[in-house]
Parts: structure tokens; C-alpha cells; sequence
């Protein structure tokens, strides 16, 4: 792995206390003090407690890519995504993202490929979102959606799947992030020779 050459230069905050706001079943709502010893400079900061989440990149052998369109509540409108979801306590991201492919999709793949993670939003947010690449998926089952989630699972060709995110038809940021972990990582440049 390539370690990077860039050096931060900026100092730390440090954290002087924390406490739990308020809990939801998805995440806690934390209040942290902070200060800059060099300036003796203080302030306090929302920020929100979250597990690690995942995105599937899934792939056909026909090279179609597995998308899922659900309702937003928070943008109150549906999405084009990949399977996705939240890393459940004791759950490595790779286990999750298994799961979440067959209970969300009813496919299952053979191959495994970690593209990385990516910091989910890091001004107020502490988890990090896991990529990962999975190949050769086939349907094995039927849907095992929880009971909020409806679900239409969409294949589309992996070349229209990037035309779309280049033109904002999907603009949900993880996805968009591992769209740009899938197009930087050596895996890639396999389909694309393969598309040739």
C-alpha cells in the first residue's frame, strides 16, 4: 500500500469532554468541548456517533452493475444507490456487505475486493463508509428487506452506471465516492479492458 507523502501541519484540537445528547436507533447526537492549547481557544461542537456503513459495487459477469432505488426521507425523493447499509456491532465491513447484498438485492458474489473507505462526513460525523467490489453476483433468493425499507433492485451496465453518476443522476455522496474508489483502483482497468 502506497503511504502517503503529504504531512498535516495543522494543530489538533484536543477533546476535554463529551456527553450523549440525545439516541435514535441509527446514531447518538454528542456534544464535545474542544480547545486549541496554543491559542487557549475553546468551543463546543455538535457531532454525530455513527457505526461504519458499507456500498456494495456489485457486478454481473455480464458486467451489470446491481443498483437499488429507494425513497429518502431526508431529500423526500427517490434514489438510484448501491446496496448499502450499516455494519452491525461485532460485523467485519466485508460480512456486512454480503449481508446487506442478499437481504437488499438476492444476490450473492464470489469474488471480494476491499476498494477502501472514505470518512462519511467528517465535520460531524465519526464513522467511515467500506467499499467493496463483488463479482460474478447471481440471484439466489428473494428480497429479505427489513420492515421500513421497500426496494426496487435495478441491473444496469456498468458503463451507464458511471454515465449516470457523471451527469448527477445519482448524487448520493457515498455512492458517488465509491464510484471514484472503483474508477481509481486497478480492478477497473480489468473491465474496462474487458469491455474493449
Amino acid at each position: 500500500m502506497r503511504k502517503s507523502s503529504f504531512k498535516f501541519s495543522i494543530e489538533p484540537w484536543i477533546t476535554t469532554a463529551e456527553r450523549v445528547e440525545y439516541t435514535t436507533n441509527i446514531f447518538k447526537v454528542l456534544k464535545r468541548d474542544m480547545q486549541i492549547p496554543s491559542e487557549d481557544h475553546k468551543a463546543t461542537f455538535s457531532i454525530l456517533e455513527a457505526p461504519d456503513w458499507i456500498n456494495v459495487i456489485a457486478l454481473t459477469s455480464d458486467l451489470e452493475i446491481i443498483l437499488v432505488e429507494q425513497y429518502r426521507y431526508g431529500i423526500e425523493k427517490p434514489t438510484l444507490e448501491l446496496p448499502g447499509g450499516v455494519c452491525d456491532f461485532g460485523e467485519t465491513p466485508l460480512e456486512t456487505s454480503k449481508r446487506e447484498l442478499l437481504e437488499e438485492t438476492g444476490f450473492k458474489g464470489k469474488e471480494f475486493h476491499d476498494l477502501g473507505k472514505v470518512s462519511s462526513n467528517p465535520a460531524m460525523l465519526t464513522n467511515y463508509t467500506h467499499t467493496f467490489l463483488i463479482t460474478d453476483c447471481k440471484r439466489v433468493s428473494e428480497q429479505q428487506l427489513d420492515g421500513n425499507e421497500r426496494i426496487n433492485v435495478h441491473l444496469i451496465p456498468l458503463k451507464d452506471f458511471l454515465d449516470m453518476v457523471a451527469h448527477q443522476e445519482i448524487h448520493h455522496s457515498l455512492v458517488v465516492a465509491a464510484a471514484a474508489k472503483f474508477l481509481l483502483s486497478e480492478h477497473y482497468l480489468e473491465f474496462v479492458g474487458e469491455e474493449s
